[in-house]
């Protein structure tokens, strides 16, 4: 077992060590004082003062750092250098003799320099909330001193004049008691006398006047505004109105003309179907007049011509005896004229033979006319005896050779018509095609009458007989 007595001593020494540590540790906590920002430590007993110190005190100042304190010997206390404020309700009476209530309030603290802290130490260490009261004593005095000397238009008008002024005559005050002022404001001004309230009168009626008069003129303005607006409205209204009525007027003449379309492509196909029907018809009346007239005109046409021919030869023949006959009379007479005028005398038988002259020409020249008389009235039998022999194929020449004549006057009502429109169809073409047609059926019966009479259609009634 090893000897303990050995370890002994220096475990004491160990001991004491730690001993003498805590001793030490304890003794510089309670010895040592800092000071914090916002305070000054002021030491006083067994030390040296401070330059700043005057007046016979002894004392020590500290901010912003520490200090050691011997217990027994020094004595430590902490002087604020916080902001203070007071409240200020101070009656004064102007330089005109009217009273007035001014209500302001100041802050202030200690000041941070060493002379003072050390003013304010000998007042208020211990004592700081006497503080207030001090300030609100010096700043009412200066206040009801300076306002004194003032009116109310410039106490109105110059307010930081009148702080600037209390700041200035109590700062020699203030300085003494250790404290600064950091802010002086005049809060309100009450008037007791109405004097603020009357003498703001006269202006108060001149802004209201002009707020109503430009009141006035905005709600004028605003009027006019509101007019053009409804104006403006009324005229885009009117304009919106007119634009849906024409796309309106256009829509409807869209779907009429949608509408229309159909019927109208239909009619002009129906007439497109009309015109090639009427063409097809007036082809095939051609070719049926062709026929006609390679079948039964052009042979009429040749034996009326072989007739007529005989008949104008005949005449022409009987003229020409006739015209023969009476030169040869009157030849005859003038011979024999000649010959009386011979036997019977030269005057005498002149006159003689002049009358049988004359009567010989006159028998010729009804001869002449007896046989033009005689010629025609067989033109015209022969033209009888040709009817009566082939009656039907005459009336057919005739009336093919018409035909065109009878089909444009039953259409000449339709000769001016720029545009034709069919409201019902095909059915209102057919109808107007087959109106003409009847026209001309109920004109054909009367058309053969008068071919058997012995008429000819295509002369007008003025035209002579003989023509």
């Amino acid at each position: 077992m090893p000897d303990l007595s050995a370890f002994i001593p220096l475990i004491v020494i160990i001991i004491a060590v730690l001993i003498v540590i805590v001793v030490v540790r304890v003794a510089v906590k309670l010895m040592w004082h800092v000071a914090e920002p916002n305070e000054a430590l002021i030491i006083s007993g067994f030390t040296r003062g401070n330059p700043g110190t005057v007046d016979g005190m002894d004392f020590k100042i500290v901010t912003g750092k520490g200090a050691f304190v011997l217990p027994g010997l020094q004595t430590v206390r902490t002087l604020s250098l916080t902001l203070n404020e007071t409240e200020l309700q101070v009656s004064c009476v102007t330089s005109q003799g009217i009273q007035v209530v001014v209500e302001g309030v100041v802050i202030f603290k200690i000041g941070d320099s060493t002379p003072f802290i050390a003013n304010a130490a000998r007042r208020f260490l211990g004592q700081q909330p006497k503080m207030e009261s001090q300030v609100y004593n010096v700043f009412e005095g200066h206040l009801r001193s300076i306002i004194g000397s003032m009116t109310i238009e410039e106490i109105i008008r110059e307010r930081d004049k009148l702080a600037q002024q209390v700041r200035s005559a109590s700062g020699i005050e203030m300085e003494k008691l250790g404290l600064v002022v950091d802010s002086l404001q005049i809060k309100d001004l009450q008037d007791p006398t109405g004097y603020i309230q009357n003498l703001a009168k006269p202006h108060i009626a001149q802004v209201k006047m002009e707020a109503r008069i430009a009141e006035a003129t905005r709600n004028r303005e605003a009027a006019e505004r509101e007019a053009e607006a409804a104006a403006l409205i009324a005229d885009a209204q009117s304009v919106s109105a007119i634009q849906q009525a024409a796309a309106a007027a256009n829509a409807e003449r869209a779907q009429a003309n949608a509408a229309q379309a159909g019927p109208l492509a239909e009619a002009t196909a129906r007439q497109q179907v009309v015109v090639q029907e009427t063409e097809v018809a007036k082809l095939e009346a051609d070719r049926e007049e062709q026929k006609l007239q390679t079948t039964v005109r052009k042979p009429a046409d040749a034996r009326a011509y072989a007739q007529r021919t005989e008949a104008e030869a005949q005449k022409a023949a009987d003229i020409s005896a006739a015209e023969a006959r009476a030169r040869k009379t009157e030849l005859e007479a003038q011979a024999n004229a000649t010959a009386a005028a011979a036997t019977a005398g030269a005057t005498r038988l002149t006159g003689e033979a002049e009358a049988a002259a004359t009567s010989a020409r006159g028998d010729a020249t009804a001869s002449a006319i007896k046989a033009k008389a005689l010629a025609e009235a067989d033109g015209i039998k022969a033209r009888a005896e040709a009817l009566a022999t082939n009656q039907d194929a005459v009336i057919s020449q005739q009336m093919a050779e018409n035909m065109p004549a009878i089909v444009a006057a039953a259409a000449e009502p339709f000769a001016h018509v720029g545009q034709l429109t069919v409201l019902n169809g095909g059915e209102g073409i057919n109808s107007m095609v087959g109106g003409i047609l009847a026209q001309v059926g109920n004109f054909l019966p009367a058309l053969t009458s008068a071919l058997k009479d012995g008429k000819d259609i295509s002369k007008r009634p003025t035209d002579p007989p003989n023509a």
